[in-house]
């Protein structure tokens, strides 16, 4: 996938833990969790904005390009 989530070097940079940013989110530890591994495969806008709010970041602080290699 060309989309990488970077939620847990952001967290690390806020020094802020999953449970935290859960209750500040207002979403699940195990969705949180799935975003924060990069174990999804989309991510609604609010809840990405609510990750932004409370993590006072930008949407490109948590997503970065990265090309597909072709082998």
């Amino acid at each position: 996938m060309a989309i990488i989530l970077r939620l847990d070097r952001v967290m690390a940079d806020r020094k802020i833990s999953l449970n935290d940013l859960s209750e500040k989110v207002g979403i699940a530890n195990v969705n949180l969790s799935k975003i924060k591994t990069g174990k999804v495969s989309a991510i609604r806008f609010s809840t990405l904005n609510a990750i932004c709010k409370a993590l006072d970041c930008q949407p490109g602080d948590i997503l970065e390009y990265q090309e597909d290699t072709e082998e």
